[in-house]
């Protein structure tokens, strides 16, 4: 009889069990979505508050998201590099007379360089819960609270001849003491930039972000970053009306100013050619303004809800990507300044150019929503960043080109349009990206997940990381993302939850490039293909233990620049590959071959940091040789994960791709000390065809990214290229 009842509850347990699992499976969605729903307004963090618009995705706090595997080696080895030490070693940061340490703002260092610095070494510290670092970090802050006047001003006092105030640096420290307010909650903060905005509202418009200070009128629009940042947290209305005053003080981005391009008195010409009238189409030609400022119509329109200001920022970017951006690697060929006729992969970007093109895409993928944004913070971090540093990071570049086959201590001026030695590995290379760089890689990590209005999160740039966040009604979640990517196609995302689980959406982005892109749900592939280009929503009870893997196949493509000689680069997913070329690191001493704004500290040892020259030692100037179906010209190969988590140099990258090519003979440095410019393809050579390697961008310090096309006769260059 107990022998039967037993089988009974067996079966009655079976049927409710699969009752169960039939409720669960019912319970999920899975859709596919533009952007995430902002219908709703998300309760678990501070997001976008009326009249501005909704905001599409919202930043988690820092320290939300941590690194792991190769993200975490690049923080810990900047940790360790010049980012970490340069309070040691930089004059600009030393305590002794120093304006930001000073109650009364004033010394004689005191300027950019203390809160650029900040900027990557605070979320650094906050990130990886280093308590030196943290330490340090909380001396500045505090200093600059101190700092604040009777009237509302902080920081140095810096004003120009004619008497008008220089806000720049002030909008710098505004990003570090919001860092600081999202870790350490101190009220003080909010109190701060509260008096300090009324003081800067009662500044006269004719005295507001103009006079002889060039760089704050450009950059405004960190200014109004940061008033938007205190708004939705205070809902002070008097934050609404700094907002338009700032935007009308600011060079204006949503239209075109025919008299801008005077305004840095270039003389230069090439071959005697007047700048044309598309030079008058952006509002500045300064590299590193464009990167950094050309987002501000879009911030602004959070407040005028006007589609003209979101769309001139899409217009901004592509203005400086047709005339200078034919190249790959996701940045665009101004050195310092943009130059008609110098347009040839061989012209650069500053490092501050990478790191605020990536701070730019990271705001707008918040405030849009759209995957466009993540995936060119992808292609700038993993193909252009890596490079511009020491695999140490103690010495960086100031200059960084898709073709770069020499850094010397040489001045390659006009070829490059700077004066002085800017191609080199130099710990001083150039005073702003010495202390700006080390904002990159924590501020993506930062970004790496993000909360949604429907009390959801998006995982929106992919890279080793754990995030921990709250969803639904404050529950808390815990989502470990495993993988190599970029270098390899599968992301696993595992789970963790109450153990009665949680109810919440998961957003996952479809990169542009991932055409066949699969999502697998505890080993079970969903029967909804995901799109390219947009979002993978999964709403569900999510319990414990779930696992999410996201399948994104890469093909090869390759890219034809037209408008750049026909020259062609080659892709695998979000990485585009360059020539290997051998490197020879000559090294020099940084005090010998320093630029003269670079001060050190009286009793740095120079010793420890050391500059240095990279010279080829093997040739470089091949041109492709293609077949007619382009993906049939490679070999791709896959070697082990390097062991010390770091795949950025020729020994440790973990996929190369073998070419054919040949020799162009007349293709040589130049009289610049440059890589000469592209022939228009196909070029002729009679050459022997050679079987090269050609390794991911990032790990190329030397490198040939843009290629000459090999070709004889009239249909040389009639070969496919893939969309």
């Amino acid at each position: 009889m107990m022998s039967k009842l037993t089988s009974w509850i067996s079966i009655f347990i079976a049927i409710v069990c699969l009752s169960c699992n039939s409720e669960k499976k019912q319970e999920q969605t899975l859709s596919i979505a533009k952007v995430p729903d902002t219908s709703a307004t998300n309760t678990n963090y501070v997001s976008n508050q009326k009249p501005l618009a909704s905001s599409v995705l919202i930043k988690l706090p820092v320290g939300a998201v941590k690194p792991n595997g190769w993200l975490k080696e690049m923080m810990k080895r900047q940790a360790d590099g010049l980012m970490g030490n340069l309070g040691e070693i930089s004059a600009w940061l030393q305590e002794k007379d120093n304006a930001w340490l000073a109650e009364d703002g004033k010394g004689s260092w005191g300027w950019e360089e203390v809160p650029y610095w900040l900027k990557g070494y605070g979320n650094t510290a906050y990130i990886l819960g280093d308590e030196k670092m943290i330490a340090e970090t909380e001396k500045w802050i505090e200093a600059a609270i101190a700092s604040q006047r009777e009237d509302g001003n902080f920081g140095p006092e810096r004003l120009g001849e004619d008497g008008i105030q220089d806000f720049w640096a002030n909008m710098i420290m505004l990003y570090c003491l919001q860092s600081y307010y999202e870790y350490s909650g101190d009220d003080r903060v909010i109190d701060l930039m509260t008096n300090y905005f009324k003081f800067q509202n009662n500044v006269p418009d004719d005295e507001f972000l103009s006079g002889s200070h060039y760089w704050q009128k450009v950059r405004g629009g960190d200014n109004l970053h940061s008033v938007v940042w205190l708004y939705n947290r205070t809902g002070d209305e008097f934050l609404l009306e700094l907002m338009e005053k700032i935007h009308r003080n600011t060079s204006n981005w949503s239209k075109r100013d025919n008299s801008i391009g005077d305004i840095h008195n270039w003389k230069e010409t090439r071959d005697n050619m007047d700048y044309p009238g598309w030079y008058s189409n952006l509002i500045d030609w300064h590299n590193v303004n464009v990167a950094q400022a050309f987002r501000e119509p879009a911030q602004y329109y959070q407040l005028s809800h006007d589609e003209k200001d979101l769309q001139a920022t899409y217009d901004n970017f592509k203005i400086v990507r047709e005339h200078f951006g034919q190249v790959p690697g996701g940045m665009y060929g101004a050195d310092e300044n943009a130059r008609p006729g110098y347009d040839d992969p061989r012209q650069g970007i500053e490092t501050c150019g990478v790191v605020e093109q990536m701070n730019s895409n990271e705001n707008l993928l918040r405030i849009t929503g759209d995957t466009f944004w993540a995936d060119h913070t992808e292609e700038v971090a993993f193909n252009t960043f890596p490079a511009t540093m020491m695999p140490d990071m103690k010495s960086l570049r100031y200059i960084t080109s898709p073709n770069m086959v020499l850094n010397d201590d040489q001045n390659h001026r006009p070829g490059i349009m700077n004066d002085g030695p800017f191609l080199m590995m130099n710990p001083f290379s150039s005073r702003c990206c010495q202390h700006n760089h080390g904002q990159g890689w924590p501020y993506m990590v930062e970004n790496l997940w993000m909360a949604t209005p429907d009390n959801g999160l998006a995982a929106v740039i992919y890279g080793p990381s754990t995030v921990s966040a709250k969803v639904a009604d404050g529950q808390e979640v815990e989502i470990s993302t495993e993988t190599h990517y970029p270098f390899e196609q599968a992301i696993k995302f595992s789970i963790s939850t109450s153990e009665k689980g949680t109810a919440f959406p998961l957003y996952f982005r479809i990169p542009s490039w991932a055409q066949e892109a699969s999502v697998n749900i505890n080993g079970t592939k969903t029967e909804t293909a995901p799109e390219a280009g947009k979002y993978v929503k999964i709403d569900r009870n999510w319990q414990n233990g779930d696992v999410v893997t996201l399948d994104l196949p890469k093909k090869l493509e390759m890219k034809k620049w037209e408008n750049n000689h026909n020259s062609v680069s080659v892709n695998y997913g979000p990485l585009s590959f360059s020539l290997k070329i051998g490197e020879e690191y000559t090294k020099k001493q940084s005090d010998e071959t320093a630029v003269w704004d670079s001060k050190w500290q009286e009793g740095a040892d120079t010793k420890k940091w050391p500059s240095y020259e990279i010279h080829p030692t093997t040739n470089w100037n091949y041109g492709l040789v293609l077949e007619d179906d382009v993906t049939n010209s490679f070999t791709i190969e896959e070697k082990d994960w390097p062991e010390n988590d770091f795949p950025f140099t020729p020994e440790t990258a973990p996929i190369v791709l073998k070419a054919k090519a040949k020799q162009i003979p007349q293709w040589t440095i130049d009289q610049y000390g440059l890589a000469g410019e592209l022939q228009e393809s196909p070029v002729k050579s009679s050459e022997e065809t050679e079987t090269v390697e050609l390794i991911p961008m990032g790990a190329a310090r030397l490198r040939i990214s843009s290629f000459p096309v090999i070709g004889e006769g009239e249909n040389a260059n009639e070969w496919k290229q893939t969309e």
